[in-house]
C-alpha cells in the first residue's frame, strides 16, 4: 500500500524547467512535491550546457595561447592535458550542483522524492512508494539524445553529449555525425585540444540559422583545420580494427571516413516514455507533449514545459516557461507563452547568434517590404584592440523601423543580442537603439553603429543636404 502524499502542485522532473517551477512556487507559498529520477540539475548541468561550455573554455584557452604572437606574446608550444580539460568540465559541474541539490530545495521546504514518476489517473501519479496527489502537475522531464537508425550504428561504440564528457582521452580522429550546434561546438572544442576533427551534416550546417551568419562560422571552422561534409548521407557505421568507418554518399559518391572515435550528434527526442501519460488523459506523440499556449496539456490541471513539449529546446525557454505557468497556477493568470522574442546562440568561436526573424524568415513573410542593414566587427575599435574583427551584425526590419529580428556572428556575440531581444519584446523600433549612449569602447557600440546605419541613406541624402544649406543661409 503506497502512503498518500497530498500536496499543491507537484513537479516531474528537476531539470532548469522543474527547479524553476518549484524554487519560485514554494517561496511564494505553495506546497510543492519534487521528483525526480537521475541526477539533479537535469541534462543543462550534468550533460548539456554547462560541460560543454567548459570545454570550449578550456578549448578555447589553447587556441588563444597559439596566437598569442599577435599581440607580440611568445608561447612556445601548446601542450594540451585533455585529462585536465575535463577535470576542468567536472570542476565547474561540481561547483554548480550546490544550488540544484536536494539540499538545497528541501531547506527551501521542497518535499524531494528521488524516484521515477508514473501516473495512476488524472490527478495523481506514483513515485517512490508514495502516491501522490495534487492540485496542479508540471511535467519537466526534458529529452535525450535521439540516436538515428544508421546501418551498424550498434556494432560500434560511440559518444552522445550524455557521455562525451566521460572520456579523458584525446581522440585522434573525432568523426561527428551531425552539424547543428551541439555538434559544432564539441567539434571545435575537440579540434583546439588536440583532435582531428571531422563533421557530417546530411543538411548544411546549423540549418536554422542565417545563412550569412553561418557562412562566417563555415570558413571559420573549415580554416583551423575541421574537415566538413555538408550534404552528406551516412549511410553506414562499421568497426575496422581499432578504428570506426563511417560510409557516406554525396554528390552520389561513396566516401569511407576513418576515424578513432564518433559522436552522435543529430538532435534531440522528448522524454515521454513511461510515465502513465495515457492514464492521465494527456494527448502526446513522439514528438513531444501537446499543449496550448498556457502551457497547460489536454488534461487542463497538468502543465508541460520545456524540452517534453517538443517547441524550442534551450535552457533559458524551460526557466521562461517555469514563469508562464507560475502565473497560471498560483495566481490563476492566464498567462501566454511568446516566441517572438527568443535568443538562441551557438557558441563556438566566433559565437553565433539569433532572435527574431532571420533574414530569409522575413522574406517569406513580409516579401520584399523589409530592410537589412548590417554592420562589420572590423568597423568597431574594441573588436580591433582585442583582434576579434571576424564577424558582422544583420539586423531586419520593417520599412517603418519596427525590427523584426537580429543576427550576429563575432565575439561575444551571446552577450550582445539581449539587447535586440528586448528590444523585439518591447516592440521598440530601430531608433531607440539608435539613440542609445553605448560606453566607448565596447563591442556592444556595433549595436549602435548598425541602427545608425539604418538612417544614413536618409540622413546623408540630397534631401538632407539642401535643407541644411537652406537653413544655413539664415546664419
Amino acid at each position: 500500500m503506497n502512503d498518500i502524499l497530498k500536496t499543491d502542485i507537484c513537479v516531474i522532473g528537476a531539470g532548469s524547467g522543474g527547479l524553476s517551477v518549484a524554487a519560485g512556487a514554494v517561496q511564494m507559498g505553495a506546497d510543492v512535491v519534487l521528483i525526480e529520477k537521475g541526477k539533479m540539475g537535469g541534462d543543462c548541468l550534468n550533460t548539456g550546457c554547462v560541460p560543454s561550455k567548459a570545454l570550449l573554455a578550456a578549448g578555447h584557452a589553447a587556441e588563444n595561447a597559439r596566437t598569442a604572437s599577435q599581440f607580440g606574446v611568445t608561447t612556445g608550444p601548446v601542450s594540451v592535458n585533455f585529462a585536465g580539460a575535463m577535470d576542468h568540465v567536472h570542476s565547474v559541474i561540481a561547483g554548480i550542483a550546490p544550488h540544484d541539490s536536494v539540499d538545497r530545495f528541501e531547506e527551501l521546504g521542497c518535499t524531494v522524492i528521488q524516484a521515477k514518476a508514473c501516473f495512476t489517473g488524472p490527478n495523481e501519479l506514483i513515485a517512490g512508494g508514495k502516491r501522490i496527489i495534487a492540485k496542479r502537475f508540471v511535467i519537466a522531464t526534458g529529452s535525450r539524445a535521439s540516436v538515428p537508425p544508421i546501418d551498424g550504428i550498434d556494432s560500434v561504440a560511440y559518444f552522445t553529449n550524455e557521455t562525451i564528457f566521460e572520456n579523458r582521452t584525446c581522440p585522434d580522429h573525432l568523426i561527428v555525425i551531425g552539424g547543428g550546434p551541439i555538434g559544432l561546438e564539441m567539434a571545435q572544442a575537440h579540434q583546439q585540444l588536440g583532435a582531428k576533427v571531422t563533421v557530417i551534416e546530411m543538411s548544411t550546417i546549423l540549418p536554422k540559422d542565417d545563412t550569412d551568419l553561418v557562412a562566417v562560422i563555415r570558413k571559420t571552422v573549415e580554416t583551423e583545420g575541421i574537415s566538413l561534409y555538408e550534404k552528406a548521407k551516412t549511410k553506414r557505421v562499421e568497426p575496422h580494427g581499432d578504428q570506426i568507418r563511417v560510409i557516406i554518399e554525396r554528390d552520389g559518391t561513396d566516401i569511407t571516413i576513418e576515424g578513432s572515435h564518433l559522436l552522435i550528434a543529430t538532435g534531440r527526442k522528448p522524454n515521454v516514455e513511461n510515465l502513465g501519460l495515457d492514464d492521465a488523459g494527456i494527448d502526446y506523440s513522439p514528438r513531444g507533449i501537446k499543449v496550448d499556449a498556457r502551457l497547460r496539456t489536454s488534461n487542463r490541471k497538468i502543465f508541460a514545459i520545456g524540452d517534453v513539449t517538443g517547441g524550442l529546446q534551450f535552457t533559458h525557454m524551460a526557466g521562461y516557461d517555469a514563469g508562464i505557468v507560475i502565473r497560471n497556477i498560483l495566481f490563476r493568470l492566464p498567462a501566454k507563452v511568446d516566441h517572438s522574442a527568443v535568443p538562441w546562440v551557438t557558441f563556438t568561436s566566433p559565437e553565433l547568434a539569433q532572435v527574431g526573424l532571420n533574414e530569409a524568415a522575413a522574406r517569406e513573410k513580409f516579401g520584399n517590404a523589409i530592410r537589412v542593414v548590417t554592420w562589420d566587427y572590423a568597423e568597431n575599435d574594441r573588436a580591433r584592440a582585442e583582434a576579434k574583427t571576424t564577424g558582422f551584425i544583420k539586423v531586419i526590419t520593417t520599412p517603418r523601423g519596427k525590427i523584426l529580428g537580429t543576427g550576429i556572428v563575432g565575439h561575444q556575440a551571446g552577450e550582445l543580442i539581449g539587447l535586440w531581444s528586448l528590444a523585439i519584446s518591447r516592440k521598440m523600433k530601430i531608433g531607440a537603439v539608435a539613440g542609445m549612449i553605448a560606453p566607448y569602447p565596447t563591442l556592444g557600440e556595433i549595436s549602435k553603429r548598425v541602427a545608425g546605419a539604418w538612417y544614413t541613406p536618409s540622413l546623408f541624402s540630397e534631401k538632407t543636404r539642401k535643407i541644411v544649406r537652406f537653413l544655413l543661409k539664415f546664419g
